[in-house]
């Protein structure tokens, strides 16, 4: 009845990780939030449940949002990730394959402990993120509370809409966030990026994250950012991203590339809770 677990984080985007090769947990929705609640439970922005590989990846991992529901991708849980795997001993490999409902990802662990992530190639078409639209279009007009906002909108294994703000500290990330977020536009829900751009080779970033809120950092939300900067002409192709608790590293060559993200990966902490759970 009782499930280990490991509290880490990437820039205070925390998460519980849990083994699913050595432990057999099935986890209601109810006991995901559980988990996820700072009062109740343990305490996350994400839960990520490691299993072993349907394909011929060296392992497959799941993600599920404070909120209970699942996702596609997460590029701060994947550094945490391949940090884990490799110190309980999972893995020797210092670059590892890994399965997600986003597609295969692979990250590999730098010698001075921070994790480098090939996240895959971004995608524009608004059926593939989805978004609904006629056609592919660098900038879309979202009305949102009876106002009009142009935003970008990108798939990085998980939708995004992304949109230039002055000065991320007076964005209206927590009022209009979850409006976006929820948007009858974006099928599946989306993660809501506010982006100042401080020069070609420096941003700074909020995201409202989908089933989440406002987390302190993300890095899907950081590739995007990044992605839809560079098409806009506003960045070069290495861009360092700040968030309020540090920066992440983010490289892209353009079209049809993919985006590698850089970044730190931390243990808080191990446990084991009740939940319940059946064997």
């Amino acid at each position: 009845m009782k499930l280990k677990f490991t509290k880490m984080h990437g820039l205070g985007n925390d998460f519980v990780v849990i083994d699913g090769i050595n432990q057999s947990p099935f986890l209601k929705p109810e006991q995901l939030r559980l988990l996820a609640d700072r009062h109740f439970g343990v305490g996350c922005d994400q839960i990520l449940l490691i299993e072993a590989a349907e394909g011929d990846a060296d392992f497959r991992y799941r993600i599920f949002n404070a909120d209970g529901g699942e996702v596609e991708q997460c590029g701060n849980g994947a550094r945490c990730f391949v940090r884990y795997v490799h110190d309980r001993g999972l893995t020797n490999k210092n670059e590892i394959r890994v399965e997600t409902h986003g597609g295969l990802i692979v990250p590999r662990l730098e010698a001075n402990g921070e994790v480098t992530v090939n996240m895959g190639t971004p995608r524009f078409e608004p059926e593939e993120i989805p978004f609904i639209a006629e056609k592919r279009a660098l900038t879309y007009p979202l009305d949102i509370g009876g106002r009009q906002i142009e935003i970008s909108a990108v798939s990085m294994g998980n939708p995004h809409a992304v949109q230039w703000v002055a000065d991320v500290d007076h964005a209206p990330v927590l009022t209009e966030g979850v409006l976006i977020e929820r948007h009858p536009r974006f099928p599946r829900r989306v993660n809501a990026g506010y982006m100042q751009v401080i020069d070609r080779g420096h941003i700074r970033l909020r995201v409202y994250e989908r089933g989440a809120g406002e987390t302190l950092a993300c890095g899907t939300g950081a590739c995007a950012a990044v992605v839809t900067g560079i098409q806009r002409g506003l960045l070069g192709s290495a861009v360092t991203v700040s968030f309020r608790s540090g920066d992440l590293f983010i490289r892209w060559e353009g079209e049809n590339q993919p985006v590698w993200m850089t970044g730190p990966a931390i243990t808080v902490f191990d446990g084991e809770i009740n939940l319940g759970i059946a064997e």
